[in-house]
């Protein structure tokens, strides 16, 4: 029988429904998990940087380390509790007693601190690792809760490798954690094995099978070894996450971790389908990749979507041709959304303190008047150098002021280098310490920049081991800054050092001194 006009107009009528938003919490792991990526170890100073960075782009909590793990990172953890404000503070700590009086004394001083606990609960896990049975399993998370949650009222508990644990045992414990005091369960794909659909099912049957679990958020923490973190982040939303374990840039341990700037900016750009929102500021994305680069030493790959150079680049005609006619042809989102500049802006040797300020804001670098003047007369030198400054140049050159801000022990004055086919090479190189110069001149190595190399570690008297070197182009173009990024060994230590100029020569000696100095703050 045929339907009344009444009722078909009934019917369509839950399909136009749209669901009430709801917000997402993002917990960033940047200081802990992230740092775990091999190479990107960071000093106090630079952790307190990223923390302050991470609170003005509006992270609802920050994971700032593993207080157990070294004096180094208790101490780290303790400052950032002390002195970030506007994100809960976390500190991470196995079930153990020790982990969680370590870590509630660093994350202690926080107006708003949380105490995250772990134990394996799968069953490789158990049998290889931890050699604890389910009952012993389920008695250590139970304690391990009560315990943090005598210091403080948020609790986090994590099933470690929990996507591949069963799912009668995972309910077991959940609901365990849950009653003893935990207000969040976060469920990790420690492992990066887990697909969308899994994820998915998990979730839901979390939601469904455990009586407690509407008291304690569920989370999600998703590594990226078979590249599927962010998309296994989602779908966790989707099945009722109402939180986001990430990293900027998704660093992290093995192949890392979700990427922040991608599951905000797909919630934010699908927000018709997922229907979540968060309180991150997503234009301070891009500025605070930047400063997660430069401080851990991992460079961005040029295509990374959200932050990447070329995320917001258009070479093919057809493109172009679209882009002209309807920005949305081939944009899903404004550059400006997540901080990038709208154009590149041409800035030459005429061109005046204020504007390079003006640029600097609108590239998302906020610099104090000492820092700006820096940036200004090495823009100039490089004014000199080049017809035309671009973006690129200008981000290079405040990015490098950014991470040469510590005590300049060394500091180039000049240098001059003699090189050919078949010939030795020969440098000659000035360095300032203090009101001191001292000049050193060297004629051996493979080529120039190993000669440098020699000239500088003369100077300096620090012998320095090359792990890795590598030089990138700021910007497009014959003339454009070399970027030299390198990791050298001293005493056993690795550290890193960044230099930027016209010049891979001046760049290398640059990046050297900056390792140097690095080294030399850390003695003192």
């Amino acid at each position: 029988m045929p339907q009344s006009s009444q009722e078909n107009e009934n019917a369509k009528e839950p399909a136009t429904t749209v669901p009430e938003s709801r917000r997402i919490r993002i917990f960033d792991t940047t200081l802990r998990d992230g740092e775990q990526s091999p190479g990107a170890s960071m000093n106090l100073a630079e952790k307190l940087e990223v923390a302050q960075a991470l609170t003005e782009l509006g992270v609802d909590v920050i994971e700032a380390g593993f207080p157990i793990a070294s004096p180094g990172d208790f101490e780290s953890v303790k400052q950032i509790a002390m002195t970030v404000r506007g994100s809960t503070i976390c500190g991470l700590a196995r079930c153990s007693d020790k982990d969680i009086d370590a870590a509630w004394e660093a994350v202690k001083h926080a107006p708003q601190a949380r105490i995250h606990v772990f134990l394996a609960t799968s069953a490789i896990h158990r049998e290889f690792k931890l050699r604890m049975t389910p009952d012993e399993i389920v008695e250590r998370a139970v304690a391990g809760v009560r315990r943090a949650a005598k210091y403080c009222d948020d609790v986090e508990f994590s099933p470690e490798d929990g996507c591949r644990t069963e799912h009668d045992f995972l309910c077991r414990v959940v609901e365990a954690a849950i009653e003893a005091g935990a207000t969040t369960i976060n469920v990790p794909d420690t492992v990066g094995y887990t697909t969308p659909n899994e994820i998915f099912e998990r979730f839901t049957m979390l939601r469904q099978r455990v009586p407690n679990m509407d008291k304690a958020i569920l989370s999600t923490h998703c590594h990226n070894d078979l590249g599927m973190a962010v998309a296994n982040s989602l779908s966790a939303v989707a099945a009722g996450a109402g939180q986001i374990e990430c990293t900027i840039n998704g660093i992290g341990e093995r192949a890392g971790n979700a990427g922040l700037e991608e599951v905000v900016m797909a919630l934010q750009t699908r927000r018709d389908y997922y229907h979540c929102e968060t309180r991150i500021v997503t234009k301070r994305l891009v500025p605070t990749s930047r400063l997660v680069s430069k401080t851990t030493g991992l460079q961005v790959q040029r295509n990374k979507a959200i932050v990447g150079r070329n995320a917001f680049a258009h070479e093919s005609g057809i493109h172009q041709d679209g882009m002209l006619k309807e920005r949305s042809t081939y944009e899903i989102m404004l550059p400006e959304e997540v901080g990038f500049a709208k154009t590149d802006l041409v800035l030459g040797k005429h061109s005046g303190r204020a504007a390079l300020a003006d640029r600097a804001r609108t590239l998302g670098f906020t610099l104090t008047s000492e820092q700006l003047q820096s940036v200004f007369e090495q823009f100039k030198h490089l004014a000199d150098k080049k017809k035309e400054i671009y973006d690129g140049d200008i981000i290079a050159l405040v990015q490098n002021q950014i991470s040469g801000a510590m005590d300049q022990e060394w500091a180039l004055e000049e240098y001059q280098v003699t090189s050919g086919t078949g010939r030795t090479p020969s440098v000659q190189v000035t360095l300032r310490h203090g009101d001191t110069e001292h000049t050193e001149k060297v004629e051996q190595g493979d080529g120039p920049i190993d000669a440098a190399f020699w000239a500088v570690e003369k100077i300096t008297g620090i012998e320095l081991i090359c792990k890795d070197f590598s030089v990138r182009s700021a910007t497009l173009g014959r003339d454009a800054i070399g970027e030299v990024n390198l990791e050298v060994e001293h005493k056993g230590r690795s550290y890193r050092g960044v230099g930027v100029s016209t010049d891979s020569v001046e760049s290398t000696i640059l990046a050297m001194l900056n390792a140097i100095n690095r080294i030399i703050g850390e003695k003192t």
